[in-house]
C-alpha cells in the first residue's frame, strides 16, 4: 500500500517539475512573463529615459503695424509784390504798342494838316476809346502844338501828357479789401463767361498774400464744378482756403457762409467769385443781385469787381453798364490787356461806368495781375 502512495506522489513531483520547466521556458523565449490580473504579483518596472532639457520657447515679436507714409505738405509758392509786377508789365505792354506808335508817328509829320487829324481820330476810334474821348484827345492836341508852335514842343510830350489826363490819374484806384473793425472785406467778382473771372479770383489771393494779408474764397459759381476745382488749385498754391457748396446749390448761400467763417476766423478779406452770366438774362442778373443783397445782412460788400475781357470793345461798354445798375460795379479789372490797339479800352469804360480800372492782366502767368497805374500805362503805350 505504502509503494501505491510513494508512486503517486513521485508521479505528482515529476509533473510539477515538468509544468514548471514549461513554464520558465516560455518565458525566456518571449522575454514576459505571462499575464495575471492578480495584484499578489510583482511586475518589474519598466526603466524611463531621463528626460532631456526642453529648448527655451522664443515667442515671435508682435507685429508693429509700419507707420502710414506721410506725404510731404506742399511747398507753398510766394507771389510776386505789385510793385514789381508794375515793372514787368510795363516791359510786357511796351512790347505791343502800336497804338502808340501810330500816334506818334502821325505827330512826327512836317505838316499837321485836316488829313493827319483825320488819320488821328481814325486810329483813336479803331483803339475803342470812344467817340467823345476822341474828339477831346485830338482838340486838345491841335490846341496845344498851335499854341506851342513858335517853341517846337516835343510832340511825345504833349500827347503823353494829354493821354495821362484822359486816362484820370485823380480816380482812386485803391483796391477796398478791408471792413470796418473786426469785420473783414468782402470782394464781389462778376462778370460774363470767357472773360477769366475765376482766374482774376485765383490772381488776386496772390495778390493779397503778398500784401501778407489773410483771405478767403468763396466759389460761388455753383453751376461749373471745373470754376470750383480751378479755384482750389489757386487757393492750395498760396494756402488760401476754398469755402465750396454742392453742385448746383444756391450761390447766396455759399457767398454767405463764406463771409460768416470770415467773420469767425478774423480773416482780413474774402474774396466771392459768381457765375458767368450774360448780361441780357434778366433771371441770372437777378440772382447775382440776391448774392449781394444776403452777403450784406452779416457784412457790407466793400468792393465789386467786374471782369472785362479788354479785346471785347463795345460790346464791353454793354456789360458794363448792365452789371453796374445791378451791383453797383465799384471797380474793373480788364484782362487781356496786352497793349495793342485796343488800349483804349480803359478809358472808355471809366468814361461810360465814372469808376476807375483797378487791375489789369497781361499774360497767363500767375502773377500777371497788377495794380492799374495811368502813368505808367501811357509810359507804356508810348514805349
Amino acid at each position: 500500500m505504502q509503494e501505491w502512495l510513494y508512486l503517486v506522489i513521485g508521479i505528482a513531483v515529476v509533473g510539477v517539475l515538468a509544468i514548471a520547466g514549461f513554464v520558465g521556458t516560455r518565458v525566456r523565449r518571449s522575454g514576459r512573463l505571462p499575464e495575471d490580473t492578480s495584484t499578489d504579483v510583482l511586475t518589474t518596472p519598466v526603466e524611463t529615459p531621463p528626460a532631456t532639457a526642453e529648448a527655451p520657447v522664443v515667442e515671435a515679436p508682435a507685429e508693429v503695424d509700419p507707420e502710414p507714409e506721410v506725404a510731404p505738405a506742399p511747398s507753398l509758392e510766394t507771389p510776386e509784390k505789385p510793385a514789381s509786377r508794375l515793372v514787368r508789365l510795363r516791359q510786357r505792354l511796351a512790347g505791343s504798342n502800336a497804338l502808340g506808335r501810330g500816334l506818334l508817328g502821325l505827330l512826327s509829320r512836317d505838316q499837321l494838316d485836316e488829313d493827319t487829324w483825320e488819320a488821328m481820330e481814325d486810329l483813336l476810334l479803331a483803339a475803342d476809346i470812344g467817340v467823345a474821348p476822341t474828339q477831346e484827345l485830338v482838340e486838345r492836341l491841335r490846341t496845344r502844338l498851335r499854341v506851342e508852335g513858335g517853341k517846337t514842343p516835343d510832340a511825345r510830350t504833349v500827347l503823353r501828357e494829354e493821354l495821362i489826363n484822359l486816362v484820370d490819374p485823380t480816380m482812386d484806384r485803391a483796391l477796398k479789401v478791408s471792413g470796418e473793425g473786426d469785420a473783414p472785406g468782402v470782394v464781389l467778382v462778376v462778370g460774363v463767361n470767357g472773360t477769366g473771372k475765376t482766374t482774376t479770383v485765383g490772381k488776386l489771393a496772390r495778390i493779397l498774400v503778398a500784401d501778407e494779408r489773410t483771405a478767403l474764397l468763396a466759389a460761388a459759381d455753383t453751376f461749373r464744378a471745373a470754376a470750383t476745382e480751378q479755384l482750389a488749385t489757386w487757393g492750395d498754391r498760396v494756402g488760401v482756403e476754398v469755402v465750396r457748396g454742392p453742385e448746383g446749390g444756391d450761390p447766396a448761400s455759399v457767398a454767405f457762409d463764406a463771409v460768416k467763417q470770415g467773420m469767425d476766423r478774423g480773416v482780413d478779406t474774402v474774396v466771392v467769385d459768381t457765375a458767368g452770366r450774360l448780361q441780357n438774362k434778366q433771371g441770372l442778373m437777378d440772382e447775382l443781385g440776391k448774392v449781394k443783397r444776403v452777403i450784406e445782412k452779416q457784412s457790407p460788400v466793400t468792393e465789386v469787381l467786374l471782369v472785362l475781357d479788354a479785346t471785347t470793345g463795345q460790346n464791353g461798354l454793354i456789360q458794363a453798364k448792365v452789371f453796374s445798375e445791378v451791383v453797383d460795379v465799384t471797380g474793373i479789372v480788364l484782362t487781356k490787356l496786352d497793349g495793342s490797339a485796343k488800349g483804349g479800352i480803359v478809358i472808355a469804360v471809366q468814361r461810360q461806368l465814372g469808376v476807375p480800372v483797378k487791375l489789369v492782366g497781361l499774360g497767363e502767368g500767375p502773377d500777371d495781375l497788377a495794380p492799374f497805374d495811368a502813368a505808367a500805362f501811357v509810359d507804356a503805350l508810348l514805349g
